[in-house]
């Protein structure tokens, strides 16, 4: 799966340095390649990921592959977005959604 420049991909290995001892607000994707709605999602992630730049990181983890991660944070659908700041998982997206959505959800957090 193509993703932007600014779009991370994470695993079960990387997840803890990459987003919980991240310094900015982490938006993480939850997808796996057999979800329709979640390659509908990577251009407006690409959008949001650019947009953000330097301010928020967006990540990206395939569910499929990195279980243990999708299971610790109880992931049932996908895709399923979930912010973290400082570590911490302060809100969560299920479903497609817009990028306008998904825009405040991160403005939220980046003036908190």
């Amino acid at each position: 799966m193509l993703v932007s420049n600014h779009v991370i991909q994470v695993t079960d290995a990387s997840f803890e340095q990459q987003v919980l001892r991240s310094k900015s607000p982490v938006l993480v994707d939850f997808w796996a390649e057999w979800c329709g709605p979640c390659k509908q999602l990577l251009p407006i992630l690409d959008d949001v990921a650019d947009q953000y730049a330097g301010e928020a990181l967006i990540c990206k983890i395939n569910a499929d592959e990195n279980k243990g991660t999708a299971d610790s944070f109880n992931v049932r659908g996908l895709p399923t977005m979930i912010l973290f700041v400082d570590g911490v998982e302060k809100q969560r997206i299920l479903g497609l959604t817009s990028k306008s959505r998904i825009a405040a959800v991160l403005d939220q957090a980046l003036e908190a």
